[in-house]
């Protein structure tokens, strides 16, 4: 952020709002690409996914205008990570095991995202440091098309999954929607996973700023958010085998419960490196350990045959509160200098969140909605 907006004369707003926009890509597509991958398969929604995105990042490093910014960063990288990401990836995963090992399994694929953070996000600083912003883009870009090759060898399982049942009722896309709207339960989770990623995109944006703002070198900014994909990796994996034992909703509020307290020690402790590491830490256990639980949850309510459809719904709230979180922290900060009522209603969404989930229902509802062959 800081060296790109430097070189091209922008505030912290401008690309802000490019990164907002691409949440905002990211969620609208993620819909269209659960839909196009129960009709065609994972694997061509991720190899499309992969072009995307790599040309995305490549635009990024040649964009001089907020424009192209908003269309390269924005759009193009959007709809890559929409065609690449737990959207697609988890409701395969979901439909090869057995019920009982379901959570146990979104546990590990979510924990494999998370071990990609911590590498990338420190060898990212170092690229950078050392060739300089424009290279590390375009370095970065073509790495990105390497992601293919262990796209090709899903092929067998994407082609299982999409395979429809010859039970299937015909149902359009809408009343598909329609029908998973009409539980109160669904809604829930389409409201919560917006603080989900009002948070995630709040941190990982603007915190590296923040923490350089506070004195310290954009090494221990690095640092800190790899250092919360690392704790990731152990809180989705518990965060999967819990959901197979616990109650999912009851474990969703704890998360989010637990996300409120961690910010407010975060700002009334004393900034240090100790305490930078700590948050990360703590926050980083609880980052996408909501994934397991609520993509458990859509899988219980109506089954797996459509699941990256009404995942992906799910996951389109989540990009508009990332959006929300990255374009206010960046107005927040050039209106006022500082993140401070950021932080604040960060702590007041994830109070509202889970005071939501714990009456949550938790049950199938698919003889309700009319699915109970999806």
């Amino acid at each position: 952020m800081q060296p790109m907006s430097s070189a091209n004369g922008w505030g912290r707003d401008v690309l802000a709002m490019a990164l907002g926009i691409q949440n905002l890509a990211w969620g609208g597509f993620a819909v269209l690409a659960g839909g196009l991958s129960t009709r065609f398969g994972n694997l061509r929604v991720l190899i499309g996914g992969v072009v995307l995105y790599g040309l995305g990042i490549l635009g990024m490093s040649l964009s001089t205008t907020p424009l192209a910014l908003n269309s390269t960063a924005g759009l193009l990288v959007g709809a890559g990570i929409a065609g690449t990401s737990f959207g697609i990836v988890l409701p395969a995963i979901a439909a090869a095991v057995p019920e009982e090992k379901r959570g146990w399994a979104l546990g590990i694929g979510t924990a494999a995202g998370s071990l990609g953070q911590f590498l990338v996000v420190p060898s990212t600083q170092f690229i950078l440091e050392t060739v300089g912003w424009l290279s590390a883009l375009q370095i970065m870009g073509l790495v990105a098309f390497s992601m293919a090759l262990f796209a090709i060898p899903l092929a067998r399982y994407a082609a299982a999954a999409a395979a429809p049942s010859s039970e299937d009722l015909p149902i359009s896309l809408v009343q598909l929607a329609y029908r998973a709207f009409s539980i109160r339960s669904y809604s829930i989770l389409v409201a919560g996973f917006f603080v989900c990623g009002f948070h995630l995109a709040f941190i990982t944006v603007h915190m590296p700023a923040y923490i350089v703002d506070l004195g310290f070198s954009p090494q221990t900014a690095a640092w800190s958010i790899g250092l919360i994909g690392l704790c990731n990796v152990a809180g989705a994996y518990y965060s999967g085998i819990l959901s197979g034992r616990k109650p999912m909703h009851k474990l969703l509020t704890f998360i989010y419960l637990g996300r409120a307290i961690a910010i407010i020690g975060f700002l009334i402790t004393p900034p240090s490196i100790a305490s930078i590491f700590v948050f990360s830490g703590v926050i980083g256990f609880l980052w996408l350990a909501t994934v397991p639980p609520t993509s458990g949850l859509v899988a219980l309510f109506f089954g797996t045959r459509h699941m990256p459809f009404l995942y992906g719904i799910v996951f389109m709230s989540h990009q508009l509160g990332s959006f929300s979180g990255i374009w206010l922290g960046g107005y927040f900060y050039e209106s006022t200098g500082n993140y401070n009522g950021m932080w604040l209603v960060g702590i007041g969404l994830a109070l509202v969140a889970a005071w939501l989930h714990w009456p949550m229902q938790e049950q199938s509802f698919q003889q309700q909605t009319g699915l109970t062959r999806i």
